[in-house]
């Protein structure tokens, strides 16, 4: 690919690749740095109701995970409707109503198609990381959109979060449990690498100072730093009897959890005290490609065997972290797989089951948005952890456009 085509914006060259699709949005949104890429997305995999649909899975699955992330993602598009949207579905399907300031029931995981054909919460444990996302998303909205309801309820949010699913850990101190339910045993509490994004434990640090959340920070750290020997992170850990170890249900493979770590590693502001040593822990990626050419879709974090090539969507992910370890080669890499991805078909009926062929599905989907969004300048995020969108400093306020 000429250099001349990948020196141009990130999303320039993603759009005369077709990885965009060419959408008409609301008139505000074309005259004011609209992001064909999130519209896109919206087209996809966002329903009228506010719901966001994982159309690869057999029970059209919505997860809290997907549910949070497309939070973000309206926050960083300065799209207040579609946030309201997604809110409203989230309180009504996963909350069972209970989703205000004065009464939080933490959100259902997954909900879809059941085995009666009927649609519902499928699984009630919550999603710990969702949980942090959305608590985030709507602390962040009530600051930048200065309402103030978004606040009281993320301040609600967190306390349950608190309470649920923060563990106090012998030898260690706070951590955040996956969820509520299921993931101590004993004397082993199993942890994921990936539910842990530096940003967010920054900002949550920041609202509530009495809080556990610098703790955390500095526990996700060890937790990364010791379970990724090689420099690979691993999708699931343990704690037992002080001391970090492989988990005793999933192992010692880093595949599709573990790629967000290298994901929130290289959206951590460079200013934050562990952005370096993180992205130190993480080096065993960015020695693979240098090695191989492609990001491995598996790989053994203790002797460092891989197997597969990831999808298109790990090269999404791992953009962020390229350039934030300064890696132009890779980062250019990684930016030449993104703009040769084929034109993806249009999105599936409502209720399809199956996905189009050359569309990507939807996690690809989601990891290239955080990862193009933070190279293209949409957004980043400062030492606490709060966002920085770009159309903060480009547009009208949010509130004049709701």
């Amino acid at each position: 690919m000429r250099a001349s085509f990948l020196s141009r914006p990130l999303h320039a060259a993603l759009a005369c690749a077709g990885v965009m699709v060419g959408m008409t949005g609301h008139a505000h949104a074309a005259t004011c740095d609209d992001w064909s890429a999130y519209r896109a997305f919206v087209s996809r995999f966002v329903q009228q109701d506010g719901r966001v649909v994982d159309f690869s899975t057999p029970t059209q699955q919505t997860t809290s995970e997907g549910q949070s992330y497309g939070l973000f993602f309206a926050l960083v598009a300065n799209d207040r409707a579609t946030f309201e949207r997604l809110l409203r579905w989230t309180r009504a399907n996963l909350s069972a109503g209970r989703f205000d300031g004065d009464d939080v029931k933490l959100p259902s995981w997954q909900w879809g198609k059941k085995p009666d054909g009927s649609y519902g919460v499928i699984d009630p444990n919550s999603a710990a990381d969702s949980d942090l996302w959305i608590a985030y998303d709507l602390f962040e909205a009530g600051r930048l959109w200065h309402e103030p309801a978004y606040t009281k309820l993320a301040y609600a949010l967190v306390t349950q979060i608190e309470k649920q699913e923060v563990a106090d850990l012998r030898g260690l101190g706070p951590m955040l449990l996956p969820g509520p339910q299921g993931f101590r045993n004993g004397n082993t509490t199993r942890l994921n690498p990936s539910y842990l994004p530096l940003p967010l434990l920054r900002a949550l640090a920041a609202q509530s100072p009495n809080g556990p959340w610098a703790r955390v920070a500095d526990n996700a750290f060890k937790l990364v730093k010791t379970t990724s020997p090689l420099g690979f992170a691993p999708d699931w850990a343990a704690y037992r009897d002080g001391q970090f170890i492989v988990d005793p249900q999933k192992g010692d493979l880093g595949s599709y959890d573990a790629i967000r770590v290298y994901l929130w590693a290289g959206l951590t502001a460079s200013a934050d005290p562990l952005a370096k040593p993180w992205l130190a822990a993480l080096h065993g990626m960015r020695d693979r490609i240098a090695q191989t050419g492609v990001p491995p879709e598996k790989v053994v974090t203790t002797t460092g065997n891989a197997t597969g090539e990831g999808p298109i969507g790990f090269w999404g992910a791992l953009l962020p972290y390229f350039r934030a370890l300064g890696d132009t080669r890779a980062a250019g890499l990684a930016q030449t797989h993104l703009a040769s991805l084929a034109t993806p078909a249009p999105a599936p009926a409502p209720g399809a089951g199956q996905t189009t062929q050359n569309q990507p599905v939807y996690y690809d989907e989601v990891l290239m948005l955080f990862g193009t969004g933070s190279a293209d300048g949409r957004y980043r995020f400062d030492e606490n952890g709060r966002l920085v969108p770009r159309w903060e400093n480009t547009c009208q306020s949010a509130n004049a456009r709701s």
